[in-house]
C-alpha cells in the first residue's frame, strides 16, 4: 500500500495556471518608455539650460560630435536655444498629448462600444452608423479642419486627437462586450435581478479590461505621432513650446546645412513611438487568452 502511495503522481491544483513570461519586446519597450517617462517628469536632470532662453550669440552651434562643446551637447537651434533642453522638455509634451488624447478617446469610444455590445438592437445600429461615419472621414484632414477653425493649443490638440482616434476603442469594445454579454455569469446576474449598470460595472468591465489596455497603449503611439504631424504642419502645438514636430518643422529649412536640427527630434519621436508599440504588442501577447494546449 505504501508503494502505491509513493508511486502515485502528485496532484495538480486546477486553480494554478502557468503564467506567461513577458516577451523581449515588452521588456525592451517598457524600459525605453520608462526612460522617456523619467525624462518627462524630471527634464532638468539632463537639460542643463532653459529650453525657452534665446540668444543670437550662440545660435546654430553644432553638436559635440560635429565640433561643438559639451556646454551644448546637442548644439543650439536657429534662435540659440539649447537643443538638448528642448528635446527633454518635448518628451513631456509628447507623452502628455499621447496619453491625454488616448485617454479621452478611450472614454468616448469604449463607452459607445460597451453600450452597443451590451444592449444591441437599435443602440448597436446607431453606434455602428456613427463609427462608419467617422471612418469615412480622413483623420488628418478632419483634424486640420478643426484646428483651423478652433485654433491651436495643447487642450485643443488633445480634444482633436480624441475625436479622431476613438473609433478603434468602439469597434474592439463592441466585439468583446458582445461575447462577454452572452456568458453564463451575465445571464445569471440578469436572472437574479441585477441592474444593467451593475452588470456592466461588475461583470462586463472586469472581463474586457485587458483588451482595453492593449488598445489604449497602441492608441497612445498613434496620438503621439499624429500630434507631431500636426505640429510639423503648423496647426498643432505652437511656438515657443518644445514640441518635437515643431522642432522638426523649424529645422527643415536648415536640413542641408545643419541636419541634426530635424534628425535628432525625428529619432526621439521614432524611438518613443517604437517603445509604446512594443509595449502594446507585448501586452497583447501577455494578456491574450490561451488557446487549447
Amino acid at each position: 500500500m505504501e508503494a502505491l502511495v509513493i508511486n502515485q503522481p502528485a496532484s495538480v491544483d486546477p486553480a494554478r495556471k502557468p503564467r506567461r513570461k513577458p516577451t523581449k519586446g515588452l521588456v525592451i519597450g517598457g524600459t525605453l518608455l520608462l526612460l522617456f517617462l523619467l525624462v518627462a517628469v524630471f527634464p532638468g536632470v539632463i537639460s542643463p539650460h532653459d529650453p525657452y532662453a534665446q540668444s543670437l550669440m550662440r545660435r546654430m552651434r553644432p553638436p559635440v560630435w560635429a565640433g561643438g562643446s559639451w556646454t551644448y551637447p546637442l548644439g543650439t537651434d536657429t534662435f540659440g536655444r539649447d537643443y538638448l533642453s528642448r528635446l527633454a522638455h518635448g518628451a513631456r509634451i509628447s507623452l502628455f498629448v499621447g496619453f491625454g488624447g488616448a485617454a479621452l478617446a478611450g472614454l468616448i469610444g469604449a463607452g459607445l462600444g460597451i453600450l452597443a455590445g451590451y444592449f444591441g438592437g437599435w443602440v448597436d445600429r446607431f453606434v455602428s452608423f456613427v463609427v462608419a461615419t467617422r471612418l469615412a472621414l480622413p483623420s488628418l484632414l478632419m483634424a486640420l479642419a478643426v484646428l483651423q477653425i478652433a485654433g491651436s493649443g495643447l487642450a485643443i490638440v488633445i480634444a482633436v486627437l480624441a475625436l479622431t482616434h476613438w473609433d478603434r476603442f468602439a469597434v474592439v469594445m463592441r466585439t468583446v462586450v458582445r461575447q462577454v454579454a452572452g456568458m453564463d455569469y451575465v445571464t445569471r446576474a440578469r436572472a437574479m435581478g441585477s441592474s444593467d449598470l451593475r452588470i456592466i460595472g461588475q461583470e462586463v468591465l472586469p472581463n474586457v479590461t485587458s483588451q482595453l489596455i492593449v488598445v489604449f497603449t497602441l492608441e497612445v503611439a498613434q496620438c503621439i505621432l499624429a500630434a507631431a504631424v500636426l505640429s510639423f504642419l503648423g496647426l498643432g502645438i505652437q511656438a515657443p513650446e518644445p514640441s518635437w514636430g515643431l522642432m522638426m518643422s523649424e529645422g527643415r529649412v536648415m536640413l542641408t546645412v545643419n541636419p541634426w536640427l530635424i534628425t535628432l527630434a525625428g529619432i526621439a519621436l521614432m524611438v518613443l513611438v517604437l517603445a509604446v508599440n512594443l509595449v502594446g504588442d507585448g501586452l497583447r501577447e501577455l494578456l491574450a487568452p490561451k488557446g487549447p494546449q
